[in-house]
């Protein structure tokens, strides 16, 4: 038997009982779940281990969020946008002049936020020793031609949202991506988020444990298969030839900044930063009402051209659809290849967070995430 630990308040205690078959039934090896309700924390749990045969996974252990980030960063330029420090509408060449090369100099910054400025992959396959150090992709993006005409389709940008959201931000800040999201949101709140994270940290990690390989003769999930093929997008977008992904686990990818996919958090810090975006958090708002609506208005929806089926994107937010439901109409966050997810529904006040180290594979709905969602809204 796996031990979990924490507590659930009264009326969630099916959401324990889901937890723990997770681990009993679905290949749980080590995870956190974390729910707000009504200004509340009511669900905290954590079980498992760090690795097979290792440490306890506790509240203290860090879990690289993947793009799980991208929601993270998303709420960090709506402040700068609040407080009018960042136009959504105006050119992005307004803040990074060499943007504009290559026909992009009246793309808007939103289309940054939306995944319609066509820019989900670099021509040049860059090092990854040079990934990590920011200003290589950086200008690679501001070179870069479009894979198609900004603003007349989306396309999932995974890799490359980090660097074209952050460089904004940096631009307009004069600080990392990494050190906005800890000045707006992980300080504030007190919750671990980190992006670039300090070599002290790294005995809290549990690396990501790899989905396990299709059985002989079964076919990859849809996203592996796109993701595998050279003549896809999705290969690109997800730095495939790079060897990005193969990386994760590589601690100068823990410590680099990559704002799309490199978070490492807890539970708590995913499910308290939605909660703050929906109401007061220790005295702590992070979006305004008219702010919030506006963010999970839909900006892309229809065919991804990256990820080849329907996709749906607010203000830097997935809001819900087929592949990443969360709990349906009204959710708003995002999910992270492998399994972690933050999100909130802000008609039931509610938030949660939810991370894991062995991942599943990312062209599927992940059915712990799903189960603990449904008995979460059971009781809510």
């Amino acid at each position: 038997m796996v031990e979990v630990n924490g507590t659930v308040a009264p009326g969630f205690e099916r959401v324990r009982e889901v937890f723990e078959a997770n681990f009993a039934e679905r290949g749980e090896v080590g995870a956190a779940c974390s729910v707000w309700v009504g200004g509340r924390e009511v669900v905290d749990l954590v079980g498992g281990v760090v690795a097979p045969g290792g440490e306890p996974y506790t509240r203290q252990t860090l879990q690289m969020v993947a793009s799980a980030t991208k929601g993270a960063m998303a709420i960090c330029a709506l402040r700068l946008v609040e407080r009018g420090e960042l136009d959504l509408d105006a050119p992005v060449a307004a803040y990074w002049p060499e943007f504009a090369a290559a026909g992009k100099a009246e793309v808007p910054v939103r289309w940054l936020l939306s995944h319609q400025v066509g820019l989900p992959y670099v021509d040049p396959v860059i090092p990854m020793a040079e990934v990590y150090k920011w200003t290589p992709m950086v200008e690679a993006l501001a070179a870069q031609r479009p894979a198609w005409e900004p603003g007349t389709a989306h396309g999932y940008h995974a890799m490359t949202y980090g660097w074209l959201i952050g460089e904004v931000l940096a631009r307009v800040t004069g600080v990392t991506p990494g050190e906005i999201l800890r000045k707006e949101v992980a300080d504030p709140l007190g919750v671990d988020f980190f992006v670039g994270l300090p070599e002290a940290e790294f005995g809290r990690v549990a690396p990501l444990i790899p989905a396990a390989p299709p059985a002989p003769g079964t076919p990859p999930d849809p996203l592996t298969a796109l993701m595998l093929d050279p003549t896809q997008l999705a290969h690109r977008a997800f730095f495939v030839p790079n060897g990005l992904l193969a990386s994760m686990n590589d601690p100068a990818a823990w410590t680099a900044q990559m704002p799309a996919a490199n978070g490492m958090a807890t539970a708590r810090a995913l499910s308290t930063m939605y909660a703050a975006c929906l109401g007061e958090v220790g005295g702590v708002r992070l979006l305004s009402p008219d702010m919030l609506a506006a963010a999970t208005t839909p900006q892309a929806e229809g065919t991804d051209l990256v990820l080849g089926v329907e996709s749906r994107f607010g203000l830097g937010f997935q809001l819900s659809y087929p592949l990443r439901p969360m709990a349906g109409a009204g959710s708003f966050g995002h999910y992270g290849l492998g399994g972690s997810v933050g999100f909130a529904h802000p008609a039931r006040g509610v938030s949660f967070g939810y991370v894991v180290n062995q991942m599943l594979p990312g062209g599927m709905v992940d059915p712990r995430s799903s189960a603990l969602i449904e008995a979460v809204f059971a009781a809510a």
